[in-house]
């Protein structure tokens, strides 16, 4: 293990992070809210550990393996959300426990969109600013951004962009060399993100609320600066707008990137998981608004209405909301929190299992099935009109298995701490998934969750965000043998 590279790497990428406090530094000016003191400190903390991982070891050259890749990540996420917590430690509002913090920082940096704060409405413009920001970091992932500003300090950067990228192929690359797929994903990711602001803005919010929900919309985070989330504006302008870049950020952006280079809408129309993702999103809002509208629940335009946008919302894990959804009766909110395990597609900001993951365990399925019919059979599983090899199909069950395994476990675990059956099962899932609302005493926020319970989440954010494989991956003997 070059444990000199790693802290190379460590500290510079902390000391990038480190420049993240200075937007909210200047937004408490603006707004003269009294915590730009709180993120001054934030910010000299991060930068002094940063620059003191950094400087013993910056003349020391060496590539990286996998396996420093891997450790990197899961040591930087770690770390982040241990920095990334400071601002909330240091300022007199929140107010949060180390515990509070912590969540709050992991919530934002997964894009899971869970909270522990209260009273937002009331709460500094700087640490809403802050929390949004938060997400829009996490949205890509801060390593990817590393990627195309490391080759440029000697350090090679494709072991951790394979390690942090989500989806079950992570070789493909979208340009030869991964500092130009890196710059090409951000350019992305920035694009939607003005365009959202702007659409918001036009939509009716202030600026402030527009600039910090288009960080978290195009992220798939779910934090809002009001307690009422979305409702707050009572705007169904503004909720098309939020569920037009929802979907857009639940598609994979290397498809929004043949899309832009060709100047055609054909990269989306031939590309078997986005009709997919499309195509169930769009069934479970015909089941929602017509079982919402049977119930009673609302009238045909409103069922309409608060259907389809909370499909969305949910189904692509961002989790804003407009009504209690899972207040709603019937199967309708577990419904629509099973169609988060699905989540969005691999290569976007969408959390759960991925869409395409999801298609290759029906069809490997199917495969079975017609295998018992015609035991000699060579049925290969084909999405789209490519054969998948067995190494793949394989990796998906595997990860198919270890979510499983961990959600059952960690509900388990959140049960013990107290927490009924629902509760549990529902905030292990949420977070997982990287939803952040759960059903019953989590639906609005996780206020009720002890400290222990906490931490079991934020474990199950980081599993969410880094797909399984890379964090558990440091458990195993044979990663740590020579």
């Amino acid at each position: 293990m070059q444990v000199q590279g790693i802290q190379r790497v460590l500290g510079v990428l902390l000391t990038l992070f480190s420049l993240s406090m200075l937007p909210p530094i200047a937004v408490s000016f603006y707004y003269d809210d009294g915590v730009a003191g709180a993120f001054m400190a934030a910010f000299g903390v991060t930068l002094v550990t940063g620059l003191g991982c950094w400087a013993p070891v910056y003349r020391y050259r060496g590539d990286m393996r996998l396996r420093e890749g891997f450790l990197i990540v899961v040591l930087f996420w770690t770390v982040l959300a241990v920095f990334g917590a400071l601002p909330f430690l240091l300022a007199d509002a929140p107010n949060l426990s180390i515990t509070d913090a912590i969540f709050e920082s992991m919530s934002g940096l997964t894009t899971t969109g869970a909270t522990v704060i209260s009273g937002l409405d009331a709460l500094p413009k700087s640490i809403l600013y802050y929390r949004q920001q938060l997400q829009w970091l996490g949205g890509m992932g801060i390593i990817v951004l590393a990627v195309a500003v490391l080759p440029m300090l000697g350090i090679g950067g494709m072991q951790l962009y394979r390690a942090e990228t989500p989806g079950p192929m992570k070789d493909n690359k979208l340009t030869p060399r991964i500092t130009e797929t890196a710059k090409a994903l951000w350019y992305i990711y920035l694009t939607l993100t003005v365009a959202c602001a702007l659409a918001y803005w036009a939509a009716g919010m202030s600026l402030f609320d527009a600039i910090g929900h288009s960080f978290s919309t195009v992220a798939i985070g779910g934090f809002s600066t009001h307690d009422l989330s979305i409702g707050h504006f009572d705007s169904v302008l503004i909720e098309a707008v939020a569920a037009v870049f929802m979907l857009l950020a639940g598609i994979n952006f290397a498809i929004h990137f043949l899309a832009w280079r060709s100047v055609s809408f054909k990269p989306y129309r031939m590309d078997t998981e986005v009709k997919v993702y499309l195509t169930g999103l769009g069934v479970v809002s015909v089941i929602a608004v017509f079982y919402l509208y049977w119930t009673d629940t609302f009238g045909f335009f409103e069922a309409l209405h608060y259907g389809i946008f909370q499909t969305i919302s949910i189904g692509t894990t961002a989790g804003f909301t407009s009504a209690e959804y899972h207040m709603w009766p019937g199967f309708l909110p577990v419904l629509l929190l099973l169609l988060s395990f699905v989540g969005g597609c691999a290569g976007s900001t969408g959390g759960g299992m991925k869409v395409i993951r999801f298609v290759m365990l029906l069809k490997q399925g199917g495969r079975e099935i017609l295998r018992l019919v015609h035991p000699n059979a060579q049925i290969p599983v084909r999405v789209g009109d490519k054969a998948l090899p067995d190494r793949v199909v394989e990796a998906v069950w595997g990860f198919f298995s270890l979510y499983v395994i961990c959600l059952c476990v960690m509900s388990l675990i959140m049960v013990a701490t107290g927490l009924n059956y629902v509760t549990a099962f529902s905030a292990v899932a949420a977070c997982m998934n990287n939803l952040g609302p759960g059903l019953g005493d989590v639906g609005v926020n996780y206020t009720i969750v002890n400290d222990a319970g906490k931490w079991v989440l934020c474990f199950a954010m980081l599993l969410g965000r880094l797909e399984i494989f890379t964090l558990l991956v440091l458990l195993t003997p044979a990663f740590w043998r020579k």
